[in-house]
């Protein structure tokens, strides 16, 4: 099965032409799909209408489905689905994240088995803000001076979601912040499907490298941040409605911009597990 694709971002994003996510996929053209995903890391699906059941349907084909701990933010029919949104109804917000800027991070990168991805759908839209943007981290690793690739290689650092919340001042509650203890992951991920290495490190979440003095590891750190998101690295999407986006949690960051407090924002998010059910491999 050969489909159509449209290549987006220099290093990574393709568009899959022509794709309808409601439709029943089968395995053969699912396989297909996922090698697409693997390659380019995100896939951009355009003029998308699709049902909450439908995006359920097609993410878990892709992998299983987490039940975000934030209840009062799921879809009351489809709890499979996360709303990303600044919508006040009856008095509460509907969504998580509302309207501020969320600098790079990786999701549950604090988690010792992470989201392997996400499939992120536009319902509603303000008419200008709020775009997304994508870091390459595999190519980031890849371009490395060979100097600071040796001095990484079979490093740990700490991922800290506390630090996260407090940085940019995101509401948690009890249960999430008791499953979201600080804990240690390789610096270099290699990718649970493809093999491929990339820098696994975010400036939101990532606090230390181990084995290192502080002021070494603080400086390394901040060359590495700064490094991850150079512009060759960088890709911003524009979000029009009945887009959706299918990003590889293993190998790209991401962040958002913000927008009009005044506008309305409505995003529906399925979070897709690792297959085998195993933690961040070494």
């Amino acid at each position: 099965m050969v489909l159509k694709i449209k290549e987006v971002a220099k290093t990574f994003v393709a568009e899959v032409l022509g794709f309808d996510l409601g439709d029943d996929h089968n395995t053969i053209v699912m396989d297909e799909i996922k090698r697409l995903w693997w390659k380019y890391q995100i896939l951009l699906f355009r003029n998308q209408n699709i049902d909450e059941s439908g995006e359920a349907r097609f993410s878990s084909k892709l992998g299983p489905l987490e039940i975000h701990l934030r209840h009062e933010y799921l879809s009351p029919d489809t709890p499979e689905i996360l709303y990303v949104s600044n919508i006040i109804q009856n008095g509460r917000q509907i969504g998580i994240l509302s309207n501020n800027d969320v600098g790079w991070h990786y999701d549950q990168i604090y988690l010792p088995r992470p989201a392997v991805g996400s499939l992120l759908y536009s319902v509603e839209l303000p008419q200008k803000g709020g775009a997304t943007h994508f870091a390459d981290m595999i190519s980031a690793f890849e371009s490395l001076p060979a100097a600071i690739k040796s001095k990484i290689e079979g490093k740990r650092a700490i991922q800290s979601y506390s630090a996260f919340n407090k940085l940019y001042s995101v509401p948690t509650d009890e249960e999430q912040t008791r499953k979201s203890q600080d804990i240690d992951q390789p610096v270099v991920r290699t990718h649970p499907y493809s093999g491929r290495k990339s820098l696994y490190i975010c400036a939101g979440m990532t606090t230390k490298i181990l084995g290192l003095e502080e002021q070494e590891s603080q400086e390394l750190l901040e060359y590495l941040f700064d490094w991850c998101t150079r512009p060759e690295f960088v890709y911003q999407h524009k979000w029009r409605l009945g887009d959706a986006i299918l990003w590889d949690n293993a190998s790209t960051i991401h962040r958002r911009e913000p927008f009009d407090t005044n506008e309305r924002r409505l995003m529906k998010r399925t979070t897709i597990l690792p297959v085998p059910e195993v933690a961040v491999p070494v």
